[in-house]
Parts: C-alpha cells; sequence; structure tokens
C-alpha cells in the first residue's frame, strides 16, 4: 500500500492496512485522482510514512516478495501469538505465502510441518492421509492455511490444540464449509488473514510491522525463493503461474529489460 486517511481508529493504531482508504501499490486510485501502477510506474511519489528501510543484507531480487508474501504470513503469526519459541506451527500448502512463513516459523524458534527439508522444517505431512492426519491430531499450537483450492477444513482443524488458531491467508474462489460443531467442540479458533482480494480481514501488514518485518528478515537471512524475469517474458510467466510451475515467485527485472530511447 502506498496511502491511507491517516486518521481513522485503525490507521491511528499502526494498522493502517485495515483503512477503508487504504490506496493499494497497484490499480488504485491514489488522493490526487491518478492511478497507481506500482513497479510499472516511470516514477513514484510516495508520503515518507509509507517507505521503508530495505536492510543492506537483503538482496533486492529475493527480497521484493518479503513487502506482499512476507508481511502477509509474519503480521497474523505476530499478533496470534504465532511467534513463540517452541511451539508447533503447521503450513498448509507450500507456495509463495507457504515457503516464507516456514522461514519465519523456523527463525521464530517454532517446529515446522509440512514443508521441504531444504526450507528447515521439522516434519512433513500429506493432508489427504487420514492415518497421518489421525497421528498428528491435537499436536499443533496453529496453523498458516495458504491454500488457494477449495479443499476440506475438518482435518486440519483436529491437528489443532485446544484453543489452537488456523489463519486463513489462501483465497478460495468458492465458499469453504467450516464445520462449526467441531470448532465449538475443540475451542478452536479460526481467523481470515490477507485473501489476495479487497474483501480481506487482514491485509498485509501495517507500516509499523511492515518494518519490522523486513528488519528481523535482514538479521535472519529470510529471503523468498524466486526465478528472475526479463519483462518481455511476463505472458510466459503468467502462463506457468496458472500451472504452478513456479517455485515461488517470478520477480520481473525491469531494469534490465528496458531499452533507453
Amino acid at each position: 500500500m502506498v496511502g491511507s486517511c491517516r486518521s481513522c481508529g485503525s490507521c491511528k493504531q499502526g494498522f493502517e492496512n485495515y483503512c477503508p482508504q487504504m490506496v493499494l501499490t497497484y490499480n488504485s486510485v491514489d488522493g490526487d485522482g491518478t492511478m497507481t501502477y506500482g513497479g510499472y510506474s516511470d516514477a513514484v511519489v510516495v508520503n515518507q510514512d509509507f517507505a521503508v528501510h530495505f536492510p543492506e543484507s537483503l538482496p533486492l531480487d529475493k527480497g521484493a516478495p518479503l513487502l506482499c508474501a512476507g508481511i502477509t504470513v509474519y503480521s497474523p503469526m505476530k499478533h496470534f501469538g504465532l511467534n513463540e519459541p517452541g511451539k508447533h506451527l503447521g503450513v498448509v500448502g507450500l507456495g509463495g505465502l507457504g515457503h516464507v512463513a516456514v522461514k519465519f516459523a523456523k527463525a521464530f524458534g517454532m517446529k515446522v510441518t509440512e514443508a521441504m527439508e531444504r526450507l528447515g522444517a521439522d516434519a512433513f505431512l500429506v493432508s489427504s492421509s487420514m492415518d497421518q492426519i489421525l497421528a498428528a491430531t491435537g499436536t499443533m499450537d496453529g496453523i498458516i492455511n495458504t491454500v488457494s483450492a477449495t479443499h476440506p477444513l475438518m482435518p486440519l482443524l483436529i491437528l489443532l490444540k485446544t484453543h489452537g488458531k488456523m489463519i486463513m491467508v489462501g483465497a478460495p474462489e468458492k465458499p469453504l464449509e467450516v464445520p462449526a460443531f467441531s470448532l465449538i467442540l475443540g475451542a478452536r479458533l479460526q481467523r481470515s488473514s490477507y485473501l489476495h482480494s479487497i474483501c480481506e480481514n487482514h491485509a498485509i501488514g501495517g507500516m509499523e510491522d511492515t518494518q519490522e518485518m523486513l528488519d528481523f528478515a535482514g538479521k535472519h537471512g529470510i529471503t523468498a525463493d524466486v526465478e528472475v524475469i526479463r519483462m518481455d517474458y511476463v505472458n510466459t510467466a503468467m502462463e506457468r503461474l496458472a500451472r504452478n510451475d513456479v517455485r515461488y515467485r517470478f520477480v520481473i527485472d525491469v531494469a534490465n529489460t528496458l531499452t533507453p530511447l
């Protein structure tokens, strides 16, 4: 985001991302009536309160996705207590959001289930295997659910301890069924985070959280796994993205693509 009203209750609490007048970096109407184009802009003018300091230790290509995927998982992990050493976190889906969530969780000192070994996870669980689900019942303090496809929630909810939390950061096109009885019996909490749409409940994070996230990532060497492409490869990249053929973020190298006039 590049702007907000600065006066509502959310803004005053440092949650500009909840502001009803939040101005998005891309495809949003700014205060002067112009459209925002983000990284496709010729130039960007932004209030200093919506600029962040990028740690010298973070490479720009691998660090840029943290401003979306990174803060999307970091903020709810922080505010729902899923950043405490020794707690057990499950990560559902290992795409752009999930792989960063694993890295943050390990840096927090948490035990992490479901990820590739190279990302530092402690265990891998196949969510379609009821035997594995039952064996892990009631073992997790929280779950970061990054899946954007329609999927059953019940097998995931039973993994949670009493008063456990599942944070939704994916964006399925169709409504998901929530088994209310299992939530009541197990005293489990479900929350929605950034849904990659306008009707989010926890969009990205406030500016203070974003700077904190970048500083933490710089200190612990947390970056996104990226594939750098040229601008003329964008259409092919979109086709590959539709096939889930990217690990895990495309980054457009605009500077080395442009031809001086």
